[in-house]
């Protein structure tokens, strides 16, 4: 049989590509064809055409975002998380062969909704969705200042040097300062597509202009994405001027409502919360900041780059919104370093513990540890999870203990070791690096006590 996949996560980085291998590494052993479109962070690649889907049986869709599905129309599709795919590739694909074409386009679109429904909370998809467009203005930014460090701390502050461009583009009126109205914007985009984007990007600029941040971004972005559909359903004008409502009278109205709101019922309660919680941050120290840095290791190594996973990434980002250096994303990117370095360490202590096939993976794992890539621990995981999961998790927490007891410092959201040597980009290196050796050595060591031994020989 033939089929075609999209597969799309949050990042764009890991998960969306481990998801197509497993699924053209199942078809094949299967002898199914299948044409595999991976959206991640570099956009749509290996795209499917109108040839592709005119010889398709059957769509697969392993997303944890919004992706268009008009296209697929008249054809069984199958949807789930990008998790599904990566654990059980086969079974996908079983259930796609079975599945039957609906009898009509309504059909279909209902039985879409309940397969998303059931599959998971909308909330968490349109989140995620904003999320995902927002990491890469993040993570250019968080680098642009980063290397505006390189400089020196304070070098940005001399008008016309190169500190200063890089700080401008980075920071408030760059990448940053674009963050939190994409983060809006997206969210709103998932709930009511492309009326949700002005009304959503408007709240999240009104967000940051008055001190509301994140927060008042992911408030104003779910705001403008409901606030546009209920408009949907309570305007109804005659077809002849049905064409206003996409280009006016949905963003004027979804804008006014949206701005007013946050600017005069949210903006200011949520402004307080934040300052709040930034203030409670900036005190944290010695067994509070260690319990903190435990709890964000746990939750980075407990789904490996699933919802937990990416709360608390989520929640380190928004740290370094402001443009200063994070204890909170340090300890967030040491943590979910450590659980593919731990499994990797594990295959050299314990090879006879380990497949040929495995300890390959080993070394592959010790790469996207070292990138910052957490999901190079899902294999592992998902075939020993009683033994895998706790290690890592235990490694995962002592590093973000230690790194927040340390007080070290991130001045950027992601790159792993590779931007350990830019100057000032990290505070207080030495010991930073020392938590991730640590977290690292304690979860290889756990894992390699715990493996069980199996009757291969090493």
């Amino acid at each position: 049989m033939k089929f075609v996949a999209v597969t799309s996560c949050p990042t764009g980085i890991a998960h969306t590509y481990m998801a197509a291998e497993a699924l053209q590494m199942a078809a094949k052993q299967m002898g199914h064809e299948i044409k595999v479109e991976t959206q991640g962070s570099v956009g749509a690649e290996n795209v499917i055409t109108a040839e592709d889907i005119k010889n398709a049986s059957a769509v697969i869709l392993a997303v944890d975002t919004k992706v268009d599905k008009e296209r697929f129309k008249g054809l069984p599709v199958i949807e789930v998380s990008v998790k599904d795919a990566i654990k059980d590739a086969k079974g996908l694909l079983e259930r796609a062969a079975q599945a039957k074409p609906v009898a009509n386009i309504q059909d279909q679109v209902a039985e879409a909704k309940a397969q998303e429904k059931k599959s998971r909370t909308g909330a968490y998809k349109h989140l995620m969705t904003g999320v995902s467009y927002m990491i890469p203005f993040v993570v250019a930014g968080g680098l642009l200042i980063a290397f505006s460090f390189a400089f020196g701390i304070k070098a940005f502050e001399q008008e016309g040097s190169i500190a200063a461009a890089l700080m401008q583009m980075g920071g408030g009126s760059g990448a940053f300062g674009l963050m939190v109205p994409i983060l809006a914007g997206y969210i709103a985009f998932s709930i009511a597509d492309r009326p949700g984007l002005v009304p959503g990007m408007v709240g999240g600029l009104i967000a940051g202009s008055v001190g509301a941040g994140f927060l008042g971004g992911m408030l104003a972005g779910f705001l403008a994405g409901y606030v546009v559909v209920y408009l949907r359903k309570l305007i109804k004008l005659p077809k002849s001027l049905e064409g206003l409502m996409p280009v006016l009278i949905l963003p004027v109205l979804s804008t006014l409502i949206v701005g007013l709101i946050m600017i005069f019922v949210l903006g200011g309660p949520v402004k307080a919360i934040n300052d709040t919680m930034v203030a409670w941050l900036k005190g944290l120290s010695g067994a509070n900041a260690g319990l903190l840095g435990a709890i964000l290791g746990l939750m980075m190594a407990f789904d490996m780059g699933g919802p937990v996973n990416k709360a608390a990434y989520t929640f380190g980002a928004a740290t370094i919104a402001s443009g200063e250096p994070s204890m909170i994303m340090a300890a967030v990117m040491a943590a979910g370093m450590v659980p593919p370095l731990a499994i990797a360490l594990s295959t050299v202590l314990a090879k006879n513990k380990y497949t040929e096939e495995e300890r390959e993976a080993g070394k592959a794992a010790w790469a996207l540890g070292a990138s910052f890539i957490t999901e190079g621990a899902i294999p592992f995981a998902a075939a020993d999870p009683l033994r895998v999961i706790p290690s890592i998790m235990v490694g995962s927490a002592i590093t973000g203990a230690l790194s927040m007891i340390f007080k070290a410092t991130l001045a950027v959201p992601h790159g792993g070791i590779f931007v350990l040597p830019i100057p000032n980009a990290v505070g207080n290196l030495p010991m930073y690096f020392l938590s991730i050796v640590i977290g690292t050595v304690v979860g290889g060591v756990m894992l390699a006590a715990l493996k069980k031994r199996e009757k291969f020989e090493a």
